[in-house]
């Protein structure tokens, strides 16, 4: 047995009261599926700003009545500071994922992604640390590594901000890192690298790539590649990335108050990228013959982002299981079920 999977089954033999912020979100509700599986009370709170209720109705479809039973949603914004003081009220454990993301909203709206990711972020930090929790772990993100050009990616060697959204990134593991001096309240970020997976939006101006690129191929529509397609990611499917966070969260102290990455450790192109998810959508019946249509890199974009994931391995025991082609593999069914059901509803 794995220490993970030992890890799941201590946490099953002792019921706690978790708090997940953006919980409606592709991470929030995976997240939230997973406790809820491992019979854990768990409060939710999300304003729905990029959270979806479909999540939480799909969790609820996963999950046992019982187990539904233990959850508790808020809806409500972590800008509101008595808000995140009610939801923080007699919970062990805070997952903090609730965050204003993308590069390019970012940049198209620097202020409200600050009041979000800035404000908000301190808002949730400060309730959980007079609340006297176990533990709180946040969503940091590899954006902060900027313009550090070293590959791969080493926690302690980090460059300029390219977008406002790295900087509130940045922001984030400061105010987490002077709560542990002054306060002694030690969090965990957890740099996350491209994460993808099922309930990730494939809609909406800021979609990631991958929903992106799989509903421009499920409509049979156009991709467009931004740069040569030689631009490379370390993709992280979502099962590695919910691993990650239990782990942090039950982390022994010598490990708290720092910043890990998560990541699967290994780089693919988007190039490579582009032939995987093609490959994937034809083993599910749906074929698409297109070429790839390149535009200009876009502003406020690394070039290439890979992961030394070695701090994560060695004191959270983190090891990811799903590579990139086997998470493709893995959400690609449910893309087209997403699909099918969209279109079957919109003929009603």
């Amino acid at each position: 047995m794995s220490y993970f999977q030992q890890l799941r089954s201590a946490i099953t033999e002792s019921e706690k009261t978790w708090l997940i912020t953006g919980v409606a979100g592709f991470i929030g509700s995976n997240l939230l599926e997973e406790l809820l599986t491992l019979n854990q009370r768990v409060i939710g709170l999300d304003n729905f700003s990029t959270g979806n209720i479909c999540n939480l109705e799909e969790v609820q479809h996963a999950v046992t009545e019982k187990q539904w039973s233990n959850f508790i949603f808020i809806e409500g914004d972590i800008r509101n500071y008595s808000i995140c003081e009610n939801a923080c009220a007699g919970v062990d454990y805070v997952l903090h994922q609730a965050a204003l993301g993308s590069v390019p909203r970012s940049i198209n709206d620097p202020i409200t992604t600050n009041q979000t990711n800035i404000d908000g972020f301190l808002n949730v930090l400060q309730a959980a640390k007079n609340a006297g929790v176990v533990s709180f772990t946040y969503a940091a993100s590899s954006s902060t590594y900027g313009d550090h050009p070293a590959l791969p990616k080493v926690e302690g060697n980090i460059g300029k901000p390219l977008s406002p959204y790295a900087v509130t990134k940045l922001v984030n593991e400061l105010y987490a890192d002077v709560y542990s001096k002054v306060y002694n309240f030690k969090p965990i970020g957890l740099r996350y690298f491209n994460v993808f997976g099922r309930r990730q939006s494939p809609t909406g101006a800021y979609a990631a790539v991958i929903p992106k690129w799989t509903s421009a191929m499920i409509a049979d529509s156009d991709v467009v590649i931004n740069g040569d397609g030689e631009t490379s990611r370390d993709f992280c499917f979502i099962e590695n990335v919910v691993q990650a966070n239990l782990l942090a969260a039950l982390a022994s102290d010598d490990a708290k108050g720092q910043v890990y990455n998560v990541a699967f450790g290994g780089r693919t192109s988007l190039n490579q990228l582009f032939d995987m998810i093609r490959s994937e959508l034809k083993e599910n019946g749906i074929a698409y013959s297109k070429d790839a249509l390149m535009q200009g890199f876009r502003a406020g974009d690394v070039r290439h982002s890979q992961a030394d994931i070695s701090k994560a391995e060695d004191l959270l025991h983190y090891k990811p299981i799903f590579s990139v082609r086997d998470g493709i593999k893995k959400t690609m069914p449910w893309y087209v079920g997403y699909f099918l059901e969209k279109a079957k509803a919109d003929t009603h």
